[in-house]
């Protein structure tokens, strides 16, 4: 038995911890309103974060996959998989009388409320916990908020990176030791509440592939002052590589996401969110690359590479870290 083992054994446990967690990841076309789950897996643990069962399945999504090269998941695999409706059942078995556990748990959380909200079906879950609020509570030394970093603090290994099984696994795995540290200090787990859609409605225009409506929103607002990006300009985005620190991201035209929400999760990943497009300019983000908009006019005379916001928001889950700077050596 290790030290680490020893010390979760004789850890006295609050009875105000819950009783049972569901750990849980989707994976999905987009991050817009009318995206849909392609696959999802869920780790149930008991009150001390041990794992006692999982499952996993793939979903229809009645539409296009979204970034298959993030998740692996076309057109042809899904083709046969059961529709959202069909899987809920064994979904809520896994998800009733847990708090649903998920690494920036907001996402997954919305993702499988509209779902249930689409099938007619309330989603049994009351609470849920975010790991990367845990982490920041615990103050664990990350260089980041993504997965792997967490994973590789706790020394667990990642086999298949955007596989819904695997990253439930590699987070039921980070989790347990994250729990006991959490019990240890007698610290209150950052629990929010999950308030289930009681109705849907579906958007009266299907969206062409890519493309998601911006329910509203006005395309013009003020600008805002944010901090310089810390990170060099690596240059331009390549398509089928991640996105890496540094690089300069511009946004034209209306995005399903709040814009200053999408621009926010660009600044935490470590971009440098620009508000024209020039020679510099890694890459422009609109949902309609055909308008004749001043952005997009000069990205297309540059050359720089357009993404649509659902392709730029999955590669946003993965940025890679800046290029290390040359450092002088130090006299002796």
């Amino acid at each position: 038995m290790t030290m680490l083992d020893d010390r979760q054994t004789a850890t006295p446990w609050p009875a105000a911890y819950p009783k049972g967690y569901a750990v849980v990841d989707v994976e999905t076309t987009g991050l817009a309103r009318d995206d849909r789950i392609v696959s999802a897996a869920v780790y149930r643990l008991d009150a001390r974060g041990d794992v006692e069962d999982h499952w996993y399945t793939l979903v229809n999504p009645e539409r296009d996959p979204g970034p298959v090269w993030i998740h692996g998941l076309t057109s042809d695999v899904l083709e046969g998989a059961p529709l959202f409706p069909e899987v809920a059942e064994q979904l809520s078995e896994r998800l009733a009388g847990r708090v649903l556990v998920a690494h920036n748990a907001a996402f997954d959380w919305s993702m499988l409320a509209r779902e249930y909200a689409r099938a007619a079906v309330t989603a049994p879950v009351e609470q849920r916990l975010c790991t990367i609020a845990l982490s920041k509570e615990l103050g664990l030394p990350l260089p980041n908020h993504k997965l792997a970093s967490l994973a590789a603090h706790f020394g667990v290994v990642q086999q298949h990176a955007h596989h819904a099984l695997d990253d439930a696994r590699v987070l039921a795995e980070a989790f347990r030791p994250s729990l006991h540290a959490a019990a240890r200090d007698g610290m209150r787990l950052p629990l929010l509440e999950c308030r289930p859609l009681t109705e849907w409605y579906d958007s009266p225009v299907a969206p062409r592939v890519g493309h998601q409506p911006s329910h509203g929103q006005n395309s013009w607002r003020p600008s805002r002052k944010r901090p310089a990006c810390p990170y060099p300009n690596p240059g331009r985005y390549e398509s089928n590589k991640p996105l890496m620190q540094g690089m300069r991201v511009a946004f034209s035209g209306d995005t399903s996401v709040d814009r200053e929400l999408l621009e926010d999760r660009a600044v935490e990943a470590g971009l440098h969110v620009a508000t024209s497009v020039s020679r510099l300019t890694s890459l422009l983000v609109t949902n309609d690359p055909d308008a004749a908009t001043s952005k997009t006019v000069k990205a297309k005379s540059f050359g720089t590479p357009i993404l649509e916001e659902s392709a730029f928001t999955h590669l946003l889950r993965d940025v890679a870290p800046a290029r290390a700077a040359s450092v002088p050596p130090q006299s002796s």
